[in-house]
């Protein structure tokens, strides 16, 4: 009886796998037969990339051609260009001044010179006014102001008061001798002190001007920038090519005047000499005559 329901058993597995094995045969041949499908992928889209705009372009060797003196002050400003004009004005009357005092200077002191020589020998008043030449010159004014004491005090017995006032009379020679030949130095003087700081207004002014144009074009470019400082800054080389001329032409020439009123001092000296030995040549005429 065991058997039995064992061999019923074994029968009944046979004929269930028997049926499965079709149908899944069935599924795999459906599968194979249908193509693969697949999620759908989007196209590629490009991303936009953030570019900064291109620098414009500047011609390097033209913005150097145009960085000439010439050009720049033609450029300036009308306010730096009148502190230029200004300027290169003071420069000229810096050379004009220094050639008319050096032709001036150097005549005077030859003329004093020839005349001291000529004097130096002489034993009066009157004889050196004969040997001194030209007239006008310092040395004629001195014995001209001597003899004009000398003739005003005749009557006068006292000789220290002649030469006091004769003294007197030399000094003011002098004084106006010296004020003629200093004549034009205190302008060197003014130039010398005053040229470097108007450069510097004009270099301020033109700096300022070169800023405001740097906002307004809301750009830093070198280019840009350099010639509005170039034309401001020239404005005070040519302040310093006016001052310094001026400052070593006027120690020149306040060396060389020094000099020169050193020879009038002298003169000055001689004509004195010459006076005193007229008032002792008259002093003892006056005592001959009395029996003194």
């Amino acid at each position: 009886m065991r058997s039995v329901v064992c061999a019923l058993s074994l029968m009944l597995y046979l004929a269930g796998f028997a049926g499965v094995l079709p149908l899944a045969a069935q599924l795999a041949a459906d599968t194979k037969s249908q193509p693969a499908q697949t999620a759908p992928v989007a196209p590629a889209q490009s991303v936009p990339i953030a570019t900064e705009p291109a620098p414009p372009t500047v011609n390097i060797g033209a913005g150097l051609h145009e960085l000439s003196p010439w050009s720049m002050f033609l450029n300036a400003d009308i306010i730096v260009k009148g502190v230029m004009v200004g300027l290169a004005f003071a420069s000229a009357v810096t050379w004009t001044v220094f050639l008319a005092k050096s032709v001036e200077l150097s005549s005077a002191a030859g003329r004093l010179k020839g005349s001291l020589r000529r004097i130096a020998n002489t034993r009066s008043l009157m004889e050196a006014q004969a040997m001194s030449g030209t007239r006008g010159g310092v040395v004629s004014n001195l014995l001209d102001a001597a003899l004009l004491e000398l003739s005003l005090s005749e009557d006068c017995l006292l000789e220290e008061g002649v030469k006091e006032r004769a003294a007197s009379s030399f000094s003011e020679v002098v004084k106006a001798e010296a004020r003629g030949i200093r004549r034009g130095t205190g302008l060197l003087a003014t130039i010398g002190a005053t040229a470097p700081f108007v450069g510097l207004f004009g270099t301020v002014w033109g700096i300022m001007n070169s800023f405001i144009g740097i906002s307004k074009a809301q750009t830093t470019n070198l280019a840009v920038v350099a010639p509005g400082i170039a034309e401001a800054l020239l404005a005070t080389a040519i302040g310093l090519v006016a001052a310094i001329p001026a400052v070593v032409i006027y120690n020149h020439f306040s060396r060389a005047t020094k000099t020169y009123l050193d020879l009038v001092s002298g003169a000055s000296g001689a004509v004195g000499r010459l006076l005193s030995r007229d008032l002792d040549r008259r002093a003892a005429n006056i005592s001959l005559q009395t029996g003194d």
